[in-house]
């Protein structure tokens, strides 16, 4: 299947923070054939394993989160859902099409007072979430009876092609950093491999990363390395602060990832003639390898990142080579990690 194709596959799953189970079950089919094994632990991670058969062989874990931003129902108010967000800006809510999580989903609209009826103070303020509603089309009574509180919901978007090179959806953050995962396994298969390869679709990122971090303590690995987007470039964003699209995957450096490992990244990148980009992270990278590189005595832990367009919004947008180009590093990476990794 092709890169496009997965990932319009993956991100037509809701599945926000503590409720993957659709983009896990998606994803488990699609990481199966490229695996030893598959399973899914207590949290709901998805894990796979391809071992090299060497006796003592290291363990190498390869993380993508596959959680989104959503939100969570917390009451009814005349037929209206009223709510909390998890990573969910509320400058992008007025007025954006929702799917209610209930069996089956139900379409909702954020509710907005036209602009005819606001003041300009009111016009130049970002509403806040407590003023906000999601309308569904229901009665008290009847939204009572099939939306039970607690019930999440997820930006409705389409997959879109975006010119030639771009594509646009929800959940790109991170489902495209778990299609470079799928591209990377794909890309080794046949290839003599020196240490264990498991690859995690962990849950939670977007709340905690207690998916990853107990996934880490399980699997106990050698080396990790968390794969998840990054800010890619627009007109109005700052230049040392977002990273090119196009420019391929971006290596993380900083005191709390491991030197030899970005190094190591941006050796083979030289070696395979892959383009690769610079982030300097000065303190949490803001992704899992903050919990996994603390799981158990310590794991050695790098980053590496897909630049992103308008990240936590229902129009993200990755470029498709940026991910081919990450699966290529990661595939070389791999390859003889055993003998050349730092003890």
């Amino acid at each position: 299947m092709e890169t496009e194709q997965i990932l319009e596959r993956l991100c037509a799953e809701g599945a926000p923070s503590g409720f993957e189970g659709p983009a896990v079950r998606a994803a488990k089919e699609l990481l199966e054939p490229l695996m030893d094994e598959v399973w899914t632990d207590r949290l709901g991670n998805l894990i796979g394993v391809r071992r090299c058969g060497k006796p003592e062989a290291k363990k190498l874990l390869l993380d993508a989160h596959l959680d989104e931003v959503g939100l969570i129902v917390t009451g009814i108010k005349d037929g209206f859902l009223r709510f909390t967000a998890n990573g969910v800006d509320s400058r992008m809510l007025p007025d954006r099409e929702v799917m209610v999580l209930t069996d089956p989903p139900l379409l909702g609209v954020v509710a907005c007072l036209p602009p005819h009826v606001l003041s300009a103070e009111e016009r130049e303020k970002a509403p806040e979430l407590k003023d906000l509603f999601v309308d569904v089309g229901l009665s008290q009574e009847e939204a009572e009876r099939r939306i039970p509180v607690g019930t999440p919901m997820t930006y409705r978007a389409a997959f879109t092609r975006l010119g030639e090179r771009q594509v646009c959806a929800k959940a790109l953050d991170d489902r495209a950093c778990y299609a470079a995962l799928l591209r990377a396994a794909e890309l080794l298969q046949g290839r003599e491999l020196d240490v264990d390869l498991y690859v995690l679709g962990s849950v939670c990122e977007e709340v905690s990363g207690v998916g990853a971090k107990v996934a880490a303590q399980a699997v106990a690995p050698d080396f990790c390395v968390a794969v998840d987007v990054t800010f890619g470039r627009t007109p109005d964003s700052p230049k040392d602060e977002s990273l090119v699209m196009g420019g391929g995957p971006v290596v993380g450096i900083g005191p709390n990832i491991t030197r030899w490992m970005s190094r190591q990244l941006l050796e083979k990148a030289e070696a395979e003639s892959i383009p690769v980009q610079k982030e300097v992270m000065e303190h949490s990278s803001g992704t899992n390898a903050w919990p996994m590189q603390i799981a158990n005595e310590g794991i050695a832990t790098a980053v590496l990142s897909i630049p992103l367009k308008y990240m936590h919004t229902p129009v993200e947008v990755v470029e498709l080579s940026d991910i081919e180009e990450t699966a290529r590093l990661l595939a070389a990476f791999v390859v003889d990690l055993g003998k050349e990794g730092a003890q």
